[in-house]
C-alpha cells in the first residue's frame, strides 16, 4: 500500500476509536473542574484578572500553618521546601538560590498571588480559596517586611505594594520591555 493510504487507514481508524469511546480512559471533567484549572484569565502584573475576595494578615497565618508550614517552615525560613521569607538584602552573583525569597527575589505581588492560587500547595493544587490565596499573601509580605498587616489584600490593594525586588527589572535591550531577569553586578 501507499503511504498516503496508511495515513487515511490510521486517521479513519483513530475516529472510530474516539467515537465508540473504545478505551473508557479518564472521565469527562465538571464544570468546576474546568473552572479551577482553567489558566485563563491569568493575574497579570498590573493586577489585571485578580479575583474576587480578600484575606487578612491574621487569617494567612491561620492558613499559612494548616498549608504551608509543613514544607516552607513554621514562619516561612525554609524546610523541605525554599525559604519564603528573608530581608530585602541584594541578590548578587554570590547569592545561594536558596536565600532567593518573596522580599528580595519577587518583583510583583500579582503574580505571588497567581502562583499561589494554582500551584500550591504542592500535594494538592487549586484547593485555596480566592480569600485564602489573599491572606496567604498578606501574611507572607507582612513577614518579608513589605507591608505593616494593618490594611486586607484584596483585588484593589495588592496591586499597589512595592515589591523591594522591583527595581531589579531591566529592560530588554531588543523589546524595551520589562523581564524580570536580575541586574548582577
Amino acid at each position: 500500500m501507499k503511504r498516503r493510504t496508511w495515513v487515511g487507514l490510521a486517521v479513519a481508524l483513530s475516529a472510530l476509536v474516539l467515537a465508540q469511546g473504545r478505551y473508557q480512559i479518564g472521565q469527562p471533567l465538571s464544570e468546576e473542574e474546568v473552572r479551577r484549572w482553567n489558566v485563563r484569565p491569568s493575574v497579570l502584573a498590573t493586577g489585571a484578572g485578580l479575583p474576587p475576595g480578600e484575606g487578612t494578615v491574621d487569617q494567612g497565618a491561620q492558613v499559612y500553618a494548616a498549608q504551608c508550614a509543613a514544607c516552607h517552615g513554621g514562619s516561612g525560613e525554609g524546610g523541605a521546601f525554599n525559604r519564603l521569607v528573608a530581608e530585602p538584602f541584594p541578590v548578587t552573583k554570590e547569592t545561594n538560590p536558596r536565600d532567593f525569597a518573596i522580599g528580595n527575589y519577587w518583583p510583583y505581588p500579582t503574580t505571588l498571588f497567581d502562583y499561589i492560587r494554582r500551584a500550591m500547595p504542592f500535594a494538592t493544587p487549586g484547593i485555596l480559596s480566592d480569600d485564602e490565596v489573599y491572606a496567604v499573601v498578606a501574611y507572607l509580605l507582612y513577614q518579608n517586611g513589605i507591608i505593616d498587616g494593618s490594611q486586607p489584600m484584596n483585588a484593589a490593594t495588592l496591586p499597589e505594594v512595592e515589591m523591594p525586588a522591583r527595581a531589579l527589572l531591566q529592560l530588554d535591550p531588543t523589546t524595551q520591555k520589562k523581564f524580570p531577569w536580575i541586574t548582577l553586578p
